[in-house]
């Protein structure tokens, strides 16, 4: 193709994508800081912030209702939320000690259950992934006492969320014993993405810019029995010795492209998703520099094992990333704005408003749950259908 045809034909392809990449802004009646959102399907949504704000959507996010506080949790800020319907739905709060906690609605949030709270005095919870409405795991930062050890912290559930059992160490007979290596870095409580799963595996990314990655299962029907295996425990009392699953297991890689050579507590992974087994992206950057465009993205094609940065990055630091199989794009958010990728991540482009939308509907946001979005001050818009 000759290079005129060629740059003619990208830039037609890049303005369609645009053009399908549009928020529509909705009102949520709150003006909470918003950080979850969860698309269970079937017309239900259901979105958390600060201020023990729960929001709940059950038709398509066109209006949005405000549930009750639950227990005690008017101060606390909700980061973390996995809905599986438009009844049941599971909360997290990110705070130090106790301020960290899990609940529970199985009533469309008519009646919340304190769940779980978090029993060290300097721990710290970041994000909740599950995997079905079983098998979930949560996320924290290092703390010590834990084994007397500075190491992630993470636990896990077989029960939908009625107990968390800490990764434990089989060979030691000592339930709570971390297997997670001894690491000066944690997670962030930014966008309750910074876990993902596909065809099998599992990815997490840190503060520190690294990307956790290992095997859960080779066939969906073993899904339940290996992610069993990965928590070396079936009960907080039980530590099975058959597991045996040491966090060496864990394969570890550097995201170069997201590797600052002065890391600071600021900057990292702050989401991570993959499609498939194999094609992934990561973005970040540093949250005291939204405007930053060094350090804030990366690709891979190996499922994680190599990574590297875009030929053109997206325009800031960015807290969420997402990818729109309708659409076949790649989509990341952040305070100063919205890109979109056509390629796998290798060239990120701004999503440009329309003349009838709101100059400000492009930024503002914390968090993706495709279609959805939201952000600060209560901010939640829906992505516009495709237009034929």
């Amino acid at each position: 193709m000759p290079p005129k045809t060629l740059l003619t034909a990208v830039l037609c392809a890049l303005a369609l994508a645009t053009a399908q990449a549009q928020w529509d802004l909705k009102d949520s009646h709150s003006t909470a800081s918003l950080r979850g959102v969860s698309n269970p399907g079937g017309r239900a949504v259901w979105a958390s912030g600060t201020r023990g704000t729960v929001l709940r959507s059950v038709d398509d996010g066109n209006t949005w209702q405000t549930c009750p506080v639950p227990p005690n949790a008017e101060r606390l800020d909700f980061r973390g939320l996995q809905a599986f319907d438009k009844d049941t739905a599971i909360v997290m709060s990110s705070g130090t000690g106790d301020l960290s906690r899990i609940y529970k609605t199985t009533d469309g949030c008519q009646t919340w259950k304190l769940l779980f709270s978090n029993p060290e005095k300097e721990g710290f919870w970041d994000a909740i992934y599950f995997l079905d409405p079983s098998n979930g795991i949560l996320f924290g930062d290092p703390a010590t006492g834990f084994a007397g050890d500075f190491a992630l912290r993470l636990r896990v559930t077989h029960d939908g969320g009625q107990t968390w059992a800490p990764i434990t160490d089989p060979e030691s007979h000592a339930p709570g014993k971390n297997l997670m290596p001894v690491a000066r870095e944690g997670f962030f409580a930014a966008s309750n993405s910074n876990a993902t799963s596909a065809d099998g595996w599992l990815w997490m990314g840190t503060g520190r810019g690294r990307i956790f990655r290992r095997r859960l299962y080779s066939r969906p029907a073993n899904k339940a029995a290996a992610f069993q295996a990965i928590s070396c425990a079936g009960a907080m009392e039980i530590v099975s010795h058959s597991c045996g699953i040491p966090w060496i297991d864990w394969q570890i890689t550097d995201t170069t492209p997201l590797t600052r050579p002065d890391p600071g507590e600021a900057s990292g992974v702050f989401s991570i998703h993959f499609r498939n087994a194999k094609q992934g992206i990561a973005v970040g950057g540093d949250y005291t520099k939204p405007n930053a465009t060094t350090y804030n993205a990366a690709w891979s094609t190996d499922g994680g094992k190599t990574w590297q940065a875009p030929a053109t990055p997206p325009h800031g630091f960015r807290s969420a990333i997402a990818y729109d199989a309708k659409r076949k794009l790649w989509i990341t958010v952040g305070p100063n704005g919205t890109d979109i990728s056509t390629d796998g991540g290798k060239n990120w482009h701004p999503l440009q408003t329309s003349a009838s939308d709101p100059a400000n509907s492009d930024h503002g946001w914390n968090a993706l749950a495709l279609p959805f979005v939201v952000g600060e001050r209560g901010r939640i818009a829906r992505l516009r259908p495709i237009v034929p």
